[in-house]
Parts: structure tokens; sequence; C-alpha cells
């Protein structure tokens, strides 16, 4: 297996490594470390996003050059691994503002939901090419629903309410994208929307047992301004919003001393992690904002372009899952921070602190480069 893999090594052209897209990731890591390190001066998360940007980088020249047909060939060891990691977090998790997400390693700790992402992006992607010829079959399309169910399930149990419709809507995205017959698909919004719909009913009705009591508040007081407590659940999102408007242009510079500046007033608890682009907006001004955009746009773009050059199908639907994957959690992110979304608490790839996501994040690019490296005449 060694000799093979070195073979395979050798066969790779540097003509086809995608400077480009390493240059978004690092370009758009380096802007969110000079944001984490203004949001929270006098404490060490800028040194410990810094560490999470070299292993980071560590981990992507490992999956660059590891054959992902290698990797993708233990996809079921992949979805058992996601699986054990995700009941271990039930088991002894730690407890943090009450949710169960975290195994404490001593030094740092570990949030397997983020590296559950990419295993199910690999694992959906082997499970639909190995059955592709029996892709519009109930018994397969039944199947990849029930595998993905279960540790969907057990991370809406944590409860991250946010990451479980991250990763439902990137299952949908990569279904849909496998190239499932379209009568299929009609058949199942028609029968899903409207069991949406009245879930979705009974969600937002005081007293439910469909949602946490935070996540009931996050979503009615979002709607709501004529109460004290939807004033209080929406104050983080109204005061980004300012945030971002009175950055301007060109912003209020990073470590500033403003005493206008929503950072210098402590008016944002997280704000070096889910609302990490106030930050940018606040302090890089809209240039600062749309630059980060835009190279997430190109991220997201580079993936697709690998996706649609990839040499193998497995391949194409993970460059496309992945390309899905922060393409929605950044439109989540940043819906968020600008109040057109109810607060859901989720990371924006590569810009927010987080060891764990930033890593997971740089694997799930290092596969993409990889795909890339293996790449077949280009078709675009």
């Amino acid at each position: 297996m060694i000799k093979s893999a070195i073979e395979t090594i050798k066969k790779y052209k540097l003509s086809n490594l995608n400077f480009r897209l390493l240059i978004y990731v690092i370009a758009t890591t380096i802007i969110g470390i000079f944001c984490i390190g203004s949001a929270t001066e006098g404490e060490n998360f800028q040194g410990k996003q810094i560490i999470g940007l070299i292993l980071g980088i560590i981990m992507l020249i490992f999956f660059s050059l590891l054959s992902y047909k290698l990797l993708f060939k233990f996809y079921w060891v992949l979805y058992a691994l996601t699986v054990g990691m995700l009941i271990l977090v039930i088991i002894i998790g730690t407890i943090n503002k009450g949710a169960k997400r975290w195994i404490d390693l001593g030094f740092t700790q570990f949030q397997p939901s983020e590296f559950a992402k990419i295993f199910l992006i690999i694992f959906l992607s082997m499970y639909l090419y190995k059955r592709i010829k029996t892709l519009n079959t109930f018994k397969t399309l039944a199947g990849g629903v029930a595998f993905f169910l279960i540790p969907l399930f057990l991370i809406f149990l944590q409860p991250d309410l946010s990451t479980t419709i991250v990763i439902f809507l990137t299952f949908c995205a990569i279904m849909f994208l496998s190239g499932i017959n379209h009568k299929i698909i009609s058949g199942v919004l028609i029968v899903s929307i409207p069991i949406v719909c009245i879930v979705g009913y009974f969600a937002v009705q005081p007293g439910n047992s469909i949602l946490h009591g935070y996540q009931y508040d996050r979503i009615v007081g979002f709607f709501q301004e004529d109460n004290e407590n939807a004033q209080r659940i929406r104050y983080q999102q109204e005061n980004s919003l300012l945030a971002i408007g009175s950055g301007g242009l060109t912003g209020k510079g990073l470590d500033n001393n403003t005493v206008t500046s929503v950072k210098n007033g402590n008016l944002l608890s997280e704000s070096h992690t889910d609302f990490i682009f106030t930050i940018v907006g606040e302090e890089l001004g809209f240039i600062g904002g749309a630059s980060v955009i835009l190279l997430l746009f190109l991220i997201i773009f580079e993936c697709f372009l690998t996706g649609f050059r990839a040499p193998t199908f497995s391949g194409k639907l993970f460059c496309f899952g992945f390309g899905v994957l922060i393409a929605i959690q950044t439109f989540v992110n940043i819906s968020v921070a600008t109040m057109l979304l109810p607060n859901t608490g989720i990371t924006l790839p590569f810009v927010s602190y987080g060891l764990t996501s930033l890593i997971s994040m740089y694997c799930g690019i290092g596969i993409v480069i990889n795909i890339g490296l293996q790449k077949k005449k280009a078709i675009i």
C-alpha cells in the first residue's frame, strides 16, 4: 500500500496544483487571525488560531499528497468513526453554555461534529458512487437517508440545531447534484414541504418539545419586536448590524480604541466566533467585508471547478458537497451577523476562531487539492 501511494505521488504534476485555492484559503485565514486578535485583546485566542493555521497547513499537505481514492476506500470506517465520536460526546462530552458538543483533551477541546461534516461528505460521495447503477431505486435512496439520519440525530441531541441544518442541506445538495431523477426530486418536495411547514408551525408554539428553550426564544424572538424578551434575544444582532454599518468604507481600524466601537463596549459575547464578520465589517469596513465574501466565493468556485474536472464520480460529489458546505455556512453566518436570519451560532469558514473547525476545513481543502492533482482534461 505504501509503495502504491509513493507511485501515485510521483505521478502528480506541479502544474495541476491549485495554487489559487491555496492563496485564497490562507489569505482568508490570515484576515481572520488579525480580526480574532483585535476582538480578543489581552487573551490568547489569536495565538491558538495561529497554531490552528500551522496544524491546518500540515493536514492540508498530508491530504494533498494522500490519494483521495485510497482515503475514500475507508468510507465505512470514517462513517463508524463519526458515529462513535458523536456517541462519545453524549457520554463524556463537556457542557458549555447548555450544550454538550466538545470532548476535553486536556490541552484543548475537540468538537467531533466539525470533522463529521467532512467524513459524512466522503461517506455519501462513496455510497452513491458504489450504487450509481441503482441510484434511482428506493433501496439506495432510503439507505442513504437512513445512514445519514443517524449521525444527524446525534448532532441534534447535543443540541446543535445550526450544524444539523447545515449538514442536512449539504446532504440534500449532494443528492440533487448526484443526478437523481427529477421525478423523484419533485415527489420528495411535494411530500416534504407540507411536512416541514407543519413541523415548523408546531415548533414555534410555546411549550413545544421539538426545540430547546433557547432555540425557541432565538427563532420567535427574531420576529417579535414588542416585548422585552425579544429585545434581549436580538440585542447582539442589532448591535452587530449597527457595528457593520458604522465601519463605513474603510473601517475603524484593527485594535482601535474608539469608544463607539461595539467590540470595545463588550456588546457582543461571541465576537471572535459566531460574530467575527461583525469585527470585519466594523474594523475593516465595506472593503474588508467585501474582500472576505469575495475570497470565500472564490474558494467555493474553485471547489466546484475541481469537481467538474474530477476523474471519478466520488471525487466530483465530494468537491461539490464541500463547496456547498462552505457556501451554506458562509451564508448563514453572515446572514445572522446582518440580521437576515435568527441567531443560529455557527462559525464563518476559515475566519472564525476554532481549532477543530479550522483544521477540519483545511483537511477538506487538502482533499479537494488532491482531486485536482488527479484531474482529467479540463472541460471548462
